[in-house]
């Protein structure tokens, strides 16, 4: 618009005058202009495109392959295309990046009149996460650089990479507590299938339960004592918000937390036994849900801008996997752990407070912290004068601020496990099978 504003103050001035080659000049000019402007906005608009991905979902260490193909369906040729997919700044920036690119989604291209080109790239899962691929950002213009247009040609697509599961040593199939005894505070049910022993008769035994038996030996009715059948399993309690969280080990002690809490869900799952999950992490989606897709996108740096995250959340409503058994239940906590993120919301202590109610006292709520301050020890020693069985898994390299950690909890009755690297992952839950 400066342009041509210019140019025609120029002409005007150039008539005025009667500057005849001023005025010739800038009749050339805003011919050109104009041509220009006609040529950058018919490319711009007969360009399409379409995104495949041959996967929405991954596992840690798979490639997902994505074929991009831009179509011109205009009548004249496309001198120059800048065309770019974008994907967030957080995927890329780490050592090595969450998703690793091989090939090229950012080229630039010329197009025949009704032409049509293909790109290919492979992104390899390298950290679990929820990550958004694309939009697919078109940038063209006139031979002269007078226009640019910006156009987003696809919607993006969302990833979701799975934590990675680790098998975990000592967990036996045939042992009934995995993860350490719970005293029970009352009986749930009882086992029909588990005569424990005989007792009187009493009134209102259904006639079911009479042992027929012992009552034609003595002449007297007794009726059958069943065991006990309690409800085992662990709710995984994970503690992810910033300030327990250290800048220096970022992303890696709380990607640790989410490969912990991910085992030890599915070792329990496989065992038959309910499990959940309750972080105070935010949900990766929130941002999609809550603020949808602007397609409308006029530069460059707005896309990419779009295709990043949140960077910052209060958000003070928990993720809740709720404690059951179930085939979909294991997915259901994956998915969720999946796209967790830091939050500035909830704290720990906060947390219990806020989801104390909804914790069933028949599992055991296995803590993941990366901190212990005094408030969350007092946290967690409430749950367990509350009758809940509790234990801690401390997500901390430093053998002193292990010993500091472990020392608030024992204050508080409450034993404690080191998740010092990877490779504790696998043994950590030994201490309890053997105990």
């Amino acid at each position: 618009m400066k342009w041509f504003l210019g140019a025609v103050l120029l002409l005007i001035v150039a008539l005025v005058f009667r500057v005849g080659l001023v005025a010739y000049a800038m009749y050339t000019l805003l011919g050109v202009m104009l041509v220009s402007r006609f040529l950058a906005r018919t490319w711009s608009e007969h360009l399409t495109a379409r995104r495949e991905c041959n996967r929405l979902s991954a596992n840690v260490g798979e490639t997902v392959a994505v074929v991009i193909t831009i179509e011109n369906k205009g009548s004249l040729p496309v001198a120059w295309l800048l065309l770019e997919d974008l994907l967030p700044r957080h995927a890329l920036i780490y050592e090595p990046p969450s998703l690793r690119v091989s090939g090229k989604r950012l080229q630039l291209a010329m197009f025949n009149r009704r032409g049509r080109k293909t790109i290919h790239y492979q992104l390899t899962c390298n950290r679990r996460g929820y990550y958004q691929v694309g939009p697919l950002v078109l940038e063209t213009g006139d031979l002269f650089g007078l226009h640019r247009r910006y156009r987003v040609a696809t919607e993006p697509h969302f990833l979701l990479v799975y934590p990675q599961v680790q098998p975990l040593e000592g967990f036996d199939i045939a042992s009934r507590r995995p993860i350490g005894e719970v005293r029970m505070s009352y009986r749930l049910f009882e086992d029909p299938t588990r005569v424990a022993g005989v007792r009187r008769y009493e009134t209102g035994d259904p006639l079911n339960r009479v042992h027929w038996r012992a009552t034609a030996r003595t002449g007297v009715l007794h009726s059958k004592v069943y065991e006990p059948s309690t409800v085992a399993g662990a709710t995984v309690l994970l503690d992810f918000h910033n300030a327990a969280l250290d800048p220096r080990h970022e992303p890696y002690r709380s990607e640790l937390a989410v490969t912990a809490a991910a085992s030890l869900a599915n070792a329990v799952f496989q065992m038959g036994q309910q499990v959940g999950l309750v972080t105070n992490g935010r949900d990766a989606a929130d941002r999609i849900r809550q603020e949808g897709w602007d397609f409308d996108i006029r530069s460059r740096s707005a896309a990419q801008q779009a295709a990043e995250m949140l960077t910052a959340s209060d958000r003070l409503r928990p993720l809740v996997v709720e404690t059951r058994r179930g085939p979909e239940q294991l997915m259901r906590i994956l998915e969720t752990l999946a796209r967790v993120e830091p939050t500035d919301g909830l704290n720990l202590a906060q947390l219990v407070t806020e989801t104390a109610s909804r914790l069933p006292r028949d599992a055991t709520v296995v803590a993941i912290l990366t901190a212990v301050s005094v408030e969350t020890a007092t946290a967690l020693g409430s749950l367990r004068r509350r009758g809940f069985a509790v234990t801690a898994i401390l997500n901390i390299f430093e053998e002193r601020e292990f010993a500091e950690a472990a020392g608030r909890l024992l204050e508080e009755r409450i034993d404690s496990r080191h998740l010092k690297d990877e490779n504790s992952v696998g043994t950590i839950c030994r201490a309890f099978v053997t105990h």
